[in-house]
């Protein structure tokens, strides 16, 4: 059955959300105050079928496949008015999960909108080269990617070139590609069974600044299975952001990773200890940062096992957050400052409140916007206890 409804307001994930005869409603690639027409397709959301009343932050979509492919999610508005609404759904998340107030004062930083992609998975299905439909496991075949770098694009039209070809195995079905838009890493992350050598020495030949070694980002090595930023723009605003002019004798830096933190850590500490559980990225960390202390640990139990903690923490944990575990050790162990850089914020008022119950404050709350196009966004939490 379809219906028009009205758009209260944007909600982490991308929907709008609607009130129908009490109902809740959410529907993609709409925005606040639009009349629209759509269709229910269970009982909490609805595909559109159109705008009848479009806000005047609408624009053009960028990319042919926005609406249809899962990759972004606010193509349909203007950029200046997506970073608007991802400090609302910030502040309201906030609000919802960790039931507090965030700072009156949320700083904004952003680059460019598009091109900024340094990573993307690749999914094969019948001899094309996509991504997954939103809820689906439907291939939209691509050409091109507008949010990807131009390096990526570049491989874009090269897999589809050797898709084409007889030689590329069929029972491959994910792939990664990682580029400094100079070297490029080719990555099989899905299979069916073994893939052979002649393959990426094919794939050499063919894909531009192909390496089957680490890659140098950003004065960084970065092997495969390391995790690393995927915005090229914003990767020393970020650090900049984190850091910021701490410095003292000692620092921990949690969820280390190849040690992009760490570098700038060390060099405003004396003594820096970087914790990272994947074996990998550690190797990249005592490579990339020798002068701290780089320790193979999960976090949960570092944390753990310490006494007492230095002054400063700076913790990146995954999107699953820093968890209770976690948590419930930093506010035993009380640093004067925690920061927390977080890509989900639901997880990041989850681990807040029990901080800012044990006596921390909030001094800075920053949204830095790497995921433009998406309804992803980062946060910087800037802790310290009172």
């Amino acid at each position: 059955m379809s219906e028009s409804i009205t758009i209260e307001k944007l909600v982490y994930g991308g929907d709008g959300l609607a009130r129908l005869d009490g109902r809740v409603i959410l529907t993609p690639f709409v925005l606040p105050r639009e009349r629209v027409h759509v269709e229910q397709v269970d009982p909490l959301h609805a595909r559109l079928l159109g705008v009848e009343e479009p806000s005047k932050e609408r624009t053009e979509p960028g990319c042919p496949y926005f609406g249809t492919c899962g990759g972004c999610h606010y193509q349909h508005a203007k950029y200046d008015f997506q970073l608007q609404q991802k400090v609302t759904i910030l502040r309201e998340v906030m609000r919802r999960v960790g039931k507090f107030d965030a700072p009156e004062n949320i700083r904004v930083i952003y680059g460019p909108e598009w091109h900024y992609r340094n990573r993307s998975q690749f999914h094969i299905r019948n001899g094309k080269l996509g991504y997954l439909k939103a809820g689906s496991h439907e291939l939209v075949a691509i050409e091109q990617c507008p949010i990807s770098s131009p390096r990526l694009n570049e491989c874009i039209v090269v897999l589809n070139e050797m898709l084409r070809d007889r030689r590329f195995p069929q029972f491959v079905k994910e792939l990664e590609i990682f580029t400094n838009e100079t070297e490029t890493q080719l990555n099989v992350l899905e299979t069916e069974r073994p893939v052979a050598r002649s393959f990426f020495d094919w794939a050499a030949e063919r894909i531009p600044g192909y390496t089957s070694g680490p890659i140098t980002y950003h004065g960084f090595r970065v092997s495969y299975k390391s995790f690393f930023q995927v915005n090229r723009f914003l990767v020393d605003q970020l650090v900049d952001a984190a850091v910021g002019d701490a410095q003292g004798d000692s620092a921990l830096d949690l969820y280390a990773g190849v040690g992009l933190f760490t570098w700038t850590m060390a060099q405003q500490f004396e003594r820096v200890t970087a914790v990272e559980s994947t074996n990998a990225a550690v190797a990249d960390l005592v490579q990339n940062v020798p002068k701290a202390q780089a320790l193979r640990s999960s976090v949960d139990e570092y944390l753990a096992g310490l006494p007492e903690a230095p002054a400063f923490v700076l913790a990146d944990p995954p999107r699953s957050g820093l968890g209770k575990y976690a948590v419930r050790h930093l506010a035993r162990l009380k640093p004067k400052q925690i920061v927390i850089v977080a890509c989900d914020p639901a997880t990041l008022a989850r681990d807040m409140a029990p901080l800012l119950s044990a006596g921390y404050g909030v001094d800075e709350m920053i949204m830095i916007d790497l995921f433009p196009q998406t309804y992803h966004l980062e946060t910087i939490a800037r802790l310290s206890y009172r």
